[in-house]
Order: structure tokens, then sequence, then C-alpha cells
């Protein structure tokens, strides 16, 4: 029987090691999935606001860079949407000599999975023209669906929210 306790004891350690070799590695995925999630989410989001200012970022006398940086955020039918439409937003524009900025952004999301993403964004800013030369100020909410493309979130969806 003494032979044998070494034999035990060998057999014994080899599969808490087995067994904490294992529990090592799940924890690790875990943590790495969690760090991921979080990560995919900032994007998701940082994305949706940047769309968001750039919305409202707009001046009559930049209007073709602005749109651009529009459009560049956006993927699917709603760039089709806003391309075809930006004749009439630049002559709409300039025919305003509007400009707008942004005071204050938020954003939050209201779900997320691998590819896709809904987030909220609200937005407080100015508007001025020449008739309003003091500004006017403007409060927005969107309500940002996006489609994770490559490595970049995109807008694909876009909802003005009362």
């Amino acid at each position: 029987m003494r032979r044998r306790w070494p034999q035990i004891t060998t057999i014994v350690l080899g599969v808490l090691v087995v067994a904490l070799v294992v529990a090592t590695g799940v924890l690790g995925a875990r943590t790495w999935q969690g760090k991921n999630d979080a990560d995919e989410r900032a994007k998701a989001t940082q994305a949706a606001r940047q769309m968001g200012v750039n919305l409202m970022s707009l001046n009559y006398e930049t209007a073709q860079k602005d749109l651009d940086r529009i459009v560049a955020g956006t993927t699917g039918e709603l760039k089709n949407k806003l391309s075809t439409q930006s004749k009439q937003l630049l002559d709409q524009l300039s025919k305003t000599q509007a400009k707008s900025s942004v005071d204050q952004v938020e954003a939050g999301v209201v779900s997320i999975d691998d590819d896709s993403a809904e987030v909220m964004v609200s937005l407080n800013g100015t508007v001025t023209n020449p008739k309003v030369k003091d500004g006017a100020a403007r409060a927005y909410r969107y309500l940002m669906d996006l489609t994770r493309v490559d490595d970049r979130w995109l807008v694909s969806e876009l909802e003005v929210v009362p």
C-alpha cells in the first residue's frame, strides 16, 4: 500500500493541474469575450455619437465637405438615399445660409449583437442664419441602426424620435 501512495498522489496532482489549466482557460476566454463585447459596444456608441455630431454640424460654406462626412458614416439604403438627395440638401443649406453646431451630445446602446446595434443619440445645439443671427437652440434625438462593416460601425438606418 505504501508503494501506491506516490502513484495516487501523482495521479491526483495531475488531475488537479489539468482542472486548473482548464479553469484558467475558461475564465480567460470569458474575460476576453467580455472585453471584446465592451469594446464593440464602445465603438458602436462612438460611431453613433459622431454621426449625430456630423448631422448637426452643418455650415452652408462647407456643405459639400459636411455632407461627404455624413455619407462616409453610412451604409446600405441610407447611404444611397443620402447620395441621391445630396443636391437638394446642398441647395437648401445654401438658400438658408444655415449654420448649426452641437453644444451637448449623449448616446446609449439600446441593443447590440455581433454585427448590428441600435443606439439612441440626444443632441443639443444652435442653428443660425441671416434671419436668426443670435441662433436658435435645437434639441434632436435620433434612433440609429448600425451595421458592422469589417471593423467599422456604420449607420444603416436613422430615425428622428420625439
